[in-house]
């Protein structure tokens, strides 16, 4: 199971991690992910500058919105799998 942690933290929360969370499980739900990909919460990954920070499996930062989750996911997360 690949594990996508999202940041909840003040910064990230502010910048919509609620939503990147549920766009995220939508589109697990959508595309038939759930033994596949785990979602869970976490602080401070370090990168609140831009957008909501997201750590794939292997560490790497994700700087994610609403408006780009759908292509986060499908082209960063999806495609690593």
């Amino acid at each position: 199971m690949k594990v996508v942690k999202i940041c909840i933290g003040s910064a990230c929360h502010l910048k919509g991690s609620y939503q990147v969370i549920e766009i995220f499980k939508a589109l697990i739900e959508e595309f038939k992910l759930e033994d596949v990909i785990e979602l869970n919460a976490a602080f401070c990954i370090g990168r609140c500058t831009t957008a909501v920070s997201v750590a794939r499996w292997d560490d790497k930062i994700l700087s994610v919105s609403k408006e780009n989750a759908r292509d986060i996911f499908i082209n960063q997360i999806m495609a690593e799998l």
